[in-house]
């Protein structure tokens, strides 16, 4: 075992018993690299992450001209940046009128932590209502928000008055009432396996929430910067948030994290008390840089165009194997297996061919694609024949494709 596998788990905080235990030494495209020089395609962008895959050149030029110029200067909002503003205004382009005001974090979490305080604030009220098995981050007022206890338990007591509905289920806006302070969810649900909201479901919510006085706010954590073919999964249905939450792809790479509201919403969390929400790294120049860049290339190179024929490629190229039920948009999919145990098998089986997937936290018999947008038509071919071979169990064939 090597010195670094070793003081992996000596010095490192461990989240399970059974970590992955992968080495890269160095990623470049839509590629790993380990210690041998074997490379291995990265299918899930670190979680929805790296949008450009790994050291896009205009990430890379944009985040080295900006850590020779400044990096970090103040805590958020009291200093006039530049690079906050340019990608503040960048993204506001890509939004409709009524969200017009950013707030700038470190991560999806921080993001959920801010939503809830600014709906608590705005509105004056306490109840929080989310979906059955969303997912919204781990910190203690995200972690409120879900469903499954598995995942709470240990760490109550949590937020009180958190209620949930049934993603999809137009009966259960009733629980909506003007109690309500916010109601989250993801067009898109993440963790559950990459389900799509339903047209008619988005809508309704959307009506009953002005109805009552509750907020909208869509978590876009990883549906949002283009993954679904379109900048925000929200433009699919026409359906505008209160508040609008993202991070993830955001940062290209580097942690950032944003809440995006109307500067009316926002305004309440500037007094009473001033200073009632402050983050010291949120909107770092160098991670704001990067983001710009990442933006305006999703926006510029033509990428959004092409999500929806890497979707079809994909789906195209696994029923060749007979997998079909193939749940969600653009690129962010879910691929059935028959267990958990299937699965992690199938994971490692991809691994060992060089090619990096995972599950997800409440589907663990399914399998992840969110690979960078970026990914070639031969890269998705060959990521299509290492896991079909390794669904179907051909394994001989895997290690052939590899």
């Amino acid at each position: 075992m090597s010195w670094e596998r070793t003081m992996f788990k000596k010095y490192l905080a461990q989240t399970s018993p059974e970590p992955m235990m992968f080495e890269p030494v160095r990623a470049e495209g839509c590629w790993f690299y380990d210690r041998n020089g074997k490379k291995y395609l990265d299918l899930i962008s670190g979680i929805s992450v790296s949008a450009l895959g790994h050291c896009h050149p205009a990430v890379v030029m944009a985040v080295q001209h900006q850590s020779r110029t400044m990096m970090h200067a103040m805590v958020y909002g009291e200093f006039i940046l530049s690079p906050q503003l340019l990608l503040a205004r960048k993204i506001l382009e890509t939004l409709d009128a009524g969200l017009d005001n950013v707030y700038f974090v470190n991560s999806g979490s921080e993001a959920v932590e801010g939503a809830i305080k600014l709906a608590y604030k705005y509105t004056g009220k306490r109840e929080l209502i989310s979906c059955y098995n969303a997912y919204h981050g781990s910190s203690t007022g995200a972690l409120s928000l879900m469903s499954d206890t598995y995942y709470s338990e240990g760490y109550k007591p949590l937020l009180s008055n958190v209620n949930h509905i049934h993603f999809n289920k137009v009966a259960d806006l009733e629980k909506i009432s003007t109690s309500t302070a916010a109601v989250f969810v993801e067009p898109i649900q993440g963790e559950a396996g990459y389900l799509p909201a339903e047209q008619k479901f988005l809508r309704a919510l959307r009506e009953k929430c002005t109805a009552t006085g509750a907020l909208l706010v869509f978590d876009e954590i990883q549906s949002g910067m283009g993954r679904t073919g379109k900048f925000w999964a929200h433009h699919h249905y026409d359906v505008v948030p209160d508040i609008l939450l993202s991070a993830k792809g955001l940062g290209g790479g580097l942690p950032l994290g944003a809440f995006i509201s109307s500067q009316k919403i926002m305004a309440t969390l500037s007094d009473q008390p001033i200073l009632g929400h402050i983050t010291t790294f949120g909107g770092n120049p160098v991670c704001c840089a990067a983001s710009l860049a990442t933006v305006q290339e999703i926006l510029e190179g033509c990428l959004l165009d092409a999500v929806p024929d890497k979707e079809q490629l994909f789906r195209s190229q696994l029923s060749k194997f007979g997998i079909e039920r193939i749940t969600g948009k653009g690129l962010m999919l879910g691929i059935p297996t028959r267990s958990f145990e299937h699965s992690k098998k199938v994971v490692q089986t991809c691994l060992n061919a060089g090619l990096i997937t995972d599950w997800f936290l409440y589907e663990t018999n399914k399998l992840r694609i969110s690979p960078p947008l970026n990914i070639s038509k031969d890269e998705i071919i060959f990521a299509c024949e290492v896991i079909g071979n390794a669904l179907t169990g051909d394994i001989d064939k895997v290690f052939t494709t590899a």
